[in-house]
């Protein structure tokens, strides 16, 4: 399938296009949500977010770009997810039963393996709460305000630990020879 045509023919309302579309990225969108949601998202849930994906790229096709399509449906699978993600009612997270491997193994660069290794290993050795925060943050998608209140921390608390925290693995990548 040819990425450009197939953009043009949505641009140009070509419903065919939007099945053809469906039909090829439709298990693209459904991992990515599987993936952010962790497992959280039922099947049923999963589908209903992979037909809002589709609903919103009908929708939006004049901002397609002819050389990005993939790139805009993973986009739009990853806010959609996000956006159920927020509106479902999740049991109490356990930070402790996080495998922060489960995110990272799935590689297939040996460069990205390296530096998620190194990654991996650097987030075990921050103290809480700052590894629980990254971690909230990163791995589980909380939002900035929802980590402060589970927490009991100020919002504005969190956005310094976060970004002090990202600048000290930066240091540390880098002391290992990481360029970033």
């Amino acid at each position: 399938m040819d990425e450009q045509q197939l953009a043009a023919r949505l641009q140009s309302k070509d419903e065919r296009a939007l099945a053809e579309a469906i039909q090829h990225y439709t298990p693209l969108a459904a991992t990515i949500i599987y993936n952010i949601s962790r497992g959280t998202l039922t099947k049923e849930d999963i589908e209903e977010v992979v037909a809002d994906v589709f609903v919103t790229l009908w929708h939006n096709t004049t901002k397609i770009h002819p050389d990005t399509l993939k790139g805009y449906l993973c986009c739009i699978a990853k806010t959609r997810a996000l956006n159920k993600l927020a509106s479902v009612k999740r049991p109490p997270l356990n930070i402790e039963d996080y495998d922060v491997e489960d995110d990272f193994s799935i590689s297939d660069v040996t460069k990205t393996k390296d530096i998620h290794h190194e990654l991996r290993e650097l987030i075990q050795t921050i103290p809480d709460p700052d590894r629980e925060i990254l971690m909230r943050y990163y791995f589980y998608y909380q939002s900035t305000p929802k980590i402060a209140q589970t927490m009991g921390f100020n919002v504005e608390t969190v956005k310094y630990r976060l970004k002090r925290t990202r600048q000290q693995l930066k240091v540390m990548l880098t002391e290992r020879g990481y360029t970033l």
